[in-house]
C-alpha cells in the first residue's frame, strides 16, 4: 500500500483512538502528509475558546511508536496534531468525555458561527471565527478537508459525537469545528 493510501487509515486511527474509553490497537500507519508552504509561525502555545471557558496550553500529538495516533492522555487537555506541515490546518483534538464525566471538548457542539477561537504562537495571538460545526460519520471522515494543506490560516477542532458503540468502546461520529482567521 502506498503512503498516500495510508493517510485515511491514520486519521481514522487518530479519531477512533482519540474518542475511545480505552484505546484499541490500530494498524501501523503514517500521519497526514506534511506540507512545505507558509503558514502560522510555530506551534500553538495557548488556545482560548471564550464561549466554552477553555484557556489551555495544547500538547503536541503525533503518531505513537506502535503506529497508533497519539491523543491527550489527560481528558482535560487539548492536543495539537503536530504531524501537519506549515500550510496545513491547525488541528486541535480533545476528548468529549471520559469514564468519570465530561472532558475538555464536552461542549464543543455548542459553538456557533462567529464564535471566537484564539491561538497563540510565538507570543502572537491569532483570532479565528467559527464558520461551521459539522458532525460526520467516522467512516466518512473528511480527512483532507480537516488535515490537508490550505491557502488560508484555519483551525479545526475535533472530538467525538454521535452514539456510543459499547462493543467498539468508541463513538460512531466525529464533530468538526471549522474556523478561519479574522485577526
Amino acid at each position: 500500500m502506498r503512503r498516500r493510501d495510508l493517510v485515511p487509515l491514520a486519521v481514522a486511527a487518530l479519531l477512533t483512538v482519540g474518542c475511545s474509553a480505552a484505546p484499541t490497537p490500530q494498524p501501523a500507519v503514517s500521519g497526514p502528509p506534511a506540507s512545505t508552504g507558509t503558514g502560522p509561525p510555530g506551534p500553538p502555545t495557548a488556545v482560548r475558546i471564550p464561549a466554552l471557558g477553555i484557556d489551555t496550553a495544547p500538547i503536541p500529538l503525533g503518531v505513537a511508536p506502535d503506529g497508533t495516533a497519539e491523543v491527550p492522555a489527560d481528558y482535560a487537555r487539548v492536543g495539537w496534531f503536530a504531524g501537519g506541515g506549515r500550510s496545513a490546518a491547525t488541528v486541535l483534538l480533545g476528548h468529549v468525555d471520559s469514564r468519570s464525566g465530561p472532558a475538555v471538548f464536552h461542549r464543543l457542539r455548542d459553538l456557533a458561527a462567529g464564535d471566537r477561537v484564539e491561538v497563540e504562537r510565538g507570543g502572537q495571538r491569532a483570532v479565528y471565527a467559527v464558520e461551521r460545526v459539522e458532525q460526520v460519520a467516522k467512516d466518512a471522515f473528511p480527512t483532507f478537508a480537516v488535515f490537508g494543506a490550505t491557502g488560508e490560516d484555519v483551525v479545526r477542532l475535533v472530538t467525538c459525537a454521535g452514539a456510543f458503540d459499547r462493543g467498539a468502546r468508541s463513538y460512531t461520529d466525529n464533530l468538526v469545528v471549522h474556523a478561519v482567521r479574522t485577526g
